[in-house]
């Protein structure tokens, strides 16, 4: 039997919010404590689920980004940097996150900062955070038009890695809204359903690394607002439907800068997609 729609329902509410807000303010205040060098702006800001309200119950780490304004880094040439006056920084990624450590580590305790392999971790008894320390990433059109015509990312650096990540989570932020506001407020609840469907099947065996969150929202983002109508029953038969046909090599990821499949590690691998998409097929066909 498929699954009843009173379940999908069920799947598709939002997870508590409090602690989101309380974190970003308490990671705030951490940093603006601090005794910064002079000149330097930055800014403190949520991403990932919880800003994104696709968080579910259970959701746990909250993701915080403390993000470099004062020096970034672009896809200028250096002739265009010169032609627009840039100039090389003399405090950046690596001065910032050493500083953003330092701050934490005052405001909390050492023991309860550490870092991790991408981000810092804040572990208390009160939160959960993985803070992304990183700078403001400018992405110009070639000629670039103007000092002041970019799209903004964000870029940190992966030392273990020896690479640059770059993403764009006020993007990815700004295209879940306009996409729910398309779909006449359907997107983030359906984002949540799979996401509940993924965690149901994980308590029952799945693998836990098949369908991350950001992978999974990122996923459903490229299915036609057409297909966002009806109830929930409706919307994940279409969902599903939609997705085994497409060709995955061509979806992009929510910010619509970065392919969504491909072999870094930021990017998810066909085949799991493939077996999540079959396991979804699975539970509506079995359904208890």
């Amino acid at each position: 039997m498929p699954i009843p729609e009173a379940q999908l329902e069920r799947w598709s509410h939002q997870g508590a919010v409090t602690t989101a807000k309380q974190t970003h303010e308490s990671i705030r205040n951490a940093l603006n404590q601090y005794e910064w060098p002079r000149g330097v702006n930055f800014e403190v800001y949520l991403q990932g689920s919880y800003k994104n309200d696709t968080n579910i119950r259970g959701d746990s780490d909250v993701d915080v980004v403390a993000q470099l304004n004062s020096t970034f880094s672009s896809n200028l040439t250096e002739d265009q940097k010169r032609a627009f006056g840039f100039t090389k920084a003399g405090y950046g990624w690596q001065e910032f996150r050493a500083d953003v450590l330092e701050a934490l580590r005052g405001y909390y305790s050492y023991s309860q900062v550490q870092e991790g392999r991408k981000s810092i971790k804040v572990t208390t008894p009160c939160l959960r955070a993985d803070d992304d320390v990183c700078i403001q990433r400018r992405e110009y059109a070639q000629p670039p038009r103007s000092h002041d015509n970019f799209v903004e990312g964000m870029t940190f650096y992966v030392p273990g890695e020896d690479r640059w990540v770059i993403n764009y989570p006020k993007l990815h932020y700004d295209n879940g809204v306009k996409k729910h506001q398309a779909t006449n407020s359907l997107y983030k609840p359906t984002v949540r359903l799979f996401k509940n469907a993924r965690t149901y099947l994980i308590d029952r065996g799945d693998p836990k690394d098949l369908a991350p969150s950001y992978f999974l929202e990122c996923l459903i983002y490229n299915v036609p607002n057409v297909h966002y109508n009806g109830g929930f029953q409706d919307i994940f038969c279409n969902v599903v439907n939609w997705l085994l046909k497409a060709d995955l090599d061509r979806l992009v990821c929510q910010n619509d800068q970065l392919k969504l499949f491909g072999t870094q590690p930021e990017q998810w691998s066909n085949d799991k997609a493939k077996r999540f998409l079959q396991s979804m097929v699975n539970l509506w066909k079995n359904w208890m």
